[in-house]
C-alpha cells in the first residue's frame, strides 16, 4: 500500500468514526472545525487521485447527485405492515393467538417506540453499504441509494464478521429541533412552512438533488435486521449487535418478560413521548425469539409476531359545513364531511370520513354541528362526537342522498351492504376512470408516465373510456393536450407497453374484480393457470380453491359472464398483457402434493422455512400456520415447540423430517 493510499484509507476510518460519535452516540470528540479540515483534506487526496475513489467515503456525504428518476426494485425480502391495536385487550387478544399456534411456551417481548417518519431498507455486503429502497408497497419500493447516503447517522462501513450479508430497516425521521430550524428559513425566506415532520422526511427522500438532502438534518433509526446467516436467537440479541457495529438503535428498547411489563412500558411512554427529539405514535411489541417469529410467520399482509400499539389518537372540534359525497371505482358511495379547517396532529384538517348512512344516523349528525375529529390510527380523520350543547334548535338534519351524484343514476342498497351503490357500472364517469386508475396503479400495472390525473384528462377528451383503450392510444393524440408534451407522450407510450410484460396475477388483480385483491388473484393465478380456465370455472369449482369463498365465486362468475369484461379481455389478449402464468415458473411445479395440508415447525437444515413453504406450494399443496383435523403432515425441524408435537399426537397427525419431505417431492 502506497503512503498516498493509506493516508487516504486512514483519514476516511478516522472521519467515520469521528462521524459516528457526533451523529449516533452524541459525544463529538473534536470542535466542527477540525472535522470540516480534516474532510477537505481528505477530498483534496481524492481529487488528486481518483484511482482511491470509494462511493462509500464520508466526503461523499455531501451529496452532489442529480436523479430525475428513482427506479422501482423488488424488495428481497418483503417488507410488511404491522396490525394496529388500540387497548390492551387488543393486547391480551394477541398474546392468546400466539400462544394458541407455539403452545404453552415461555414467551419473551421487546417494546419499541414507534417513530413516525418513512420507512427504510437498507443493504450490506461484508460490511459495505450497497442500496437503500423505500418501503414503497411492501413488495417493491424505490431506489433512493443517492439521498439516503448523505444521512449521516447512517454508516457506510461497518466492521460485521457476523452477518455478513443482511438488510437493516429503519425509519428516517426528521428531528423536531431540525423541522423547527428549517420552518424558520423558510419563514425568513418568505416561503410557507412545512406542515409537519414527517411528510417533509419522506418527501425528502424524493428530492432529485441529493446535495439539497444533505442539507437537512434527517436521522436514522433502526429496528430490525435481516439476514440470510443468522448467528443470534433473539431480535433484541441482533439489535444491539448491530448497535455495536456503528448503527443507531434508539436505546429506549425494553425487553419485557410478561404483559404486565409491555403494559408499564406503554403507560410510561404515553406520558414521556412529548420529551422526546423526535415524533412517535405508539409502540412496536415483538415476540423476542427468533425461532418463535419464524414458527408464527405472516397473514397476507402482517407479521403474527408483532402488534403496534398505538397511543390515544390527538382530537380537535370544528364546525361541519357540509356533507358532500364520492363515488368510488365499485360504485360504492362515501360521504364526506366538509369542515372548517382545524390543526389536528401537526396537519389542517379541513375533510373527514364519514363512511356511510347508518353512521350519520346513529351520531344524529346536523348541519353546522360543533363535531370532535380524531385521526383514526392517527392517519384518516374522522367525527367520533357531537357537542350536543352548541347545537341550534333549528339544525338542519342531513339528508342522505337518493341518487348518483356523478351521474344521476337511483342509488341502490342491497340487503347486508353497509353502503349505498350506483349501478351505472359502465356509464358513470366516477366509475370508468376510478377502474383505470385502479388498472394503472403500482400493484397492480405499474404503469410509469401515467398517473391519476392523467387519466382524467384522457377520459374527458375522449380517448380512452376503459383499460383496453390504453393500448391504441398514439403520441399524437396525446401531445396536443393540456399540461402534455412530447416527452410526457412518449414515456406514458413506453410505460404503457412496458406493462405488456406485468405477471399473470397481477393483470388479474388489474381488472378489478370486485372481492379480488392482490392475495385472492395469486391464489386464483396460481390454481387456474390461464384467464380461460378461470372463466369455465363455475361456483363448485371456485370454492374449493383455497380462500375462495362464496361471495368471491359470485363476484368473479358476475364479472366473467358480463359482455363488456370479456369484450375487454378479448382486446387485452389481442393486445399481449400476460393471461397465462409464465411457463419457467410452471417448469418447478407439480400437483405432486394436491389436497394435502402441512404444518411447518421449527429450523431446518437443507431449506429456510421460506423456502419450504414456497415447495410445498409450489407442489399443489397448502401451507397452514396451526394444527389442525385438515391437516395431513407436520414437517418438524429443531426446536419444534412441544405443544404442537403433543396436539399432532393427540390428532393422529405424522410428524415427518425434512429429509422425509425432500424425499416424498
Amino acid at each position: 500500500m502506497t503512503t498516498v493510499e493509506k493516508k487516504i484509507k486512514d483519514l476516511r476510518e478516522e472521519l467515520r468514526q469521528h462521524n459516528y460519535r457526533y451523529y449516533v452516540l452524541d459525544e463529538p470528540s473534536i470542535s466542527d472545525f477540525e472535522f470540516d479540515f480534516k474532510l477537505k483534506e481528505l477530498q483534496e487526496l481524492e481529487l488528486k487521485h481518483p484511482e482511491f475513489s470509494d462511493p462509500n467515503s464520508p466526503t461523499q456525504r455531501v451529496g452532489g447527485e442529480i436523479t430525475k428518476n428513482f427506479n422501482t426494485i423488488v424488495h428481497k425480502n418483503r417488507m410488511y405492515s404491522l396490525d394496529n391495536s388500540y387497548s390492551k385487550e387488543d393486547i391480551l387478544d394477541w398474546e392468546k393467538r400466539i400462544q394458541k399456534i407455539l403452545g404453552d411456551v415461555e414467551l419473551e417481548f421487546t417494546c419499541e417506540l414507534k417513530y413516525d417518519g418513512a420507512s427504510i431498507n437498507i443493504s450490506y455486503d461484508h460490511g459495505v453499504f450497497l442500496k437503500a429502497v423505500t418501503r414503497g408497497d411492501g413488495f417493491m419500493g424505490d431506489d433512493v441509494t443517492s439521498n439516503v447516503r448523505t444521512i449521516r447517522s447512517i454508516p457506510l462501513v461497518v466492521k460485521d464478521d457476523k452477518l455478513i450479508s443482511f438488510e437493516i430497516r429503519g425509519e428516517i425521521v426528521l428531528p423536531l429541533d431540525g423541522f423547527e430550524k428549517m420552518n424558520m428559513e423558510r419563514i425568513e425566506a418568505g416561503e410557507d412552512p412545512y406542515r409537519n415532520p414527517r411528510n417533509t422526511a419522506s418527501g425528502s427522500l424524493k428530492l432529485q438533488d441529493s446535495a439539497e438532502v444533505a442539507s437537512r438534518p434527517l436521522d436514522c433509526l433502526l429496528y430490525q435486521v435481516v439476514a440470510d446467516s443468522n448467528p443470534f436467537s433473539t431480535h433484541y440479541e441482533i439489535l444491539n449487535y448491530a448497535a455495536s457495529i456503528g448503527f443507531k438503535v434508539p436505546k429506549t428498547i425494553k425487553l419485557c418478560k410478561n404483559i404486565e411489563e409491555i403494559f408499564g412500558f406503554l403507560q410510561y411512554w404515553d406520558h414521556k413521548r412529548h420529551e422526546l427529539p423526535y415524533e412517535t405514535d405508539g409502540v412496536v411489541i415483538k415476540v423476542n425469539s427468533l425461532n418463535h417469529q419464524e414458527e408464527l410467520g405472516y397473514t397476507a399482509k402482517s407479521p403474527r409476531w408483532a402488534l403496534a400499539y398505538k397511543f390515544k389518537a390527538e382530537q380537535a372540534s370544528t364546525i361541519l359545513k357540509e356533507v358532500t359525497y364520492q363515488v368510488g371505482r365499485t360504485g360504492a358511495i362515501t360521504p364526506v364531511a366538509n369542515l372548517e379547517p382545524v390543526e389536528l396532529a401537526g396537519t389542517i384538517v379541513k375533510r373527514a370520513s364519514l363512511h356511510n348512512a347508518d353512521q350519520i344516523e346513529k351520531m344524529d349528525l346536523r348541519l353546522n354541528d360543533r363535531v370532535y375529529v380524531e385521526k383514526g390510527g392517527e392517519i384518516i380523520p374522522k367525527i367520533v362526537g357531537v357537542d350536543l350543547t352548541f347545537r341550534s334548535p333549528e339544525a338542519e338534519s342531513i339528508k342522505y342522498i337518493t341518487h348518483c351524484p356523478d351521474c344521476g343514476t337511483e342509488l341502490v342498497r342491497k340487503k347486508g351492504d353497509a353502503k349505498h351503490f350506483c349501478p351505472n357500472e359502465f356509464g358513470c364517469p366516477t366509475q370508468i376512470t376510478g377502474r383505470i386508475q385502479h388498472f394503472i396503479s403500482r400493484k397492480a400495472m405499474n404503469i410509469d408516465g401515467l398517473g391519476a390525473e392523467s387519466v382524467e384528462l384522457l377520459f374527458k377528451n375522449g380517448l380512452i373510456h376503459n383499460v383496453a383503450d390504453l393500448y391504441e392510444l398514439r403520441e399524437d393524440q396525446i401531445v396536443p393536450l393540456e399540461r402534455m408534451a412530447e416527452k410526457s407522450a412518449s414515456n406514458m407510450i413506453k410505460g404503457i407497453q412496458a406493462s405488456k410484460n406485468i405477471p399473470f396475477e397481477k393483470v388479474l388483480f388489474a381488472l378489478g374484480i370486485r372481492f379480488v385483491g392482490e392475495t385472492v388473484a395469486k391464489k386464483l393465478a396460481r390454481h387456474y393457470k390461464n384467464i380461460n380456465a378461470l372463466i369455465e370455472a363455475d361456483f363448485e369449482k371456485l370454492i374449493l380453491v383455497d380462500e375462495i369463498g362464496d361471495k368471491i365465486a359470485e363476484s368473479i362468475i358476475k364479472f366473467f359472464s358480463d359482455d363488456g369484461n370479456r369484450q375487454i379481455i378479448d382486446r387485452l389478449k389481442k393486445y399481449g398483457l400476460q393471461f397465462s402464468v409464465d411457463e419457467s415458473l410452471l417448469a418447478d411445479q407439480t400437483e405432486l402434493l394436491k389436497g394435502k395440508v402441512f404444518v411447518v415447525s421449527g429450523v431446518f437444515q437443507v431449506m429456510s422455512r421460506n423456502e419450504l413453504k414456497k415447495s410445498i406450494e409450489d407442489n399443489g399443496g397448502k401451507v397452514s400456520g396451526s394444527i389442525s383435523k385438515k391437516t395431513s403432515y407436520i414437517i418438524a425441524g429443531d426446536n419444534m415447540g412441544p405443544s404442537k408435537k403433543q396436539k399432532a399426537e393427540s390428532l393422529g397427525i405424522p410428524i415427518i423430517t425434512e429429509q422425509d419431505y425432500l424425499s416424498m417431492i
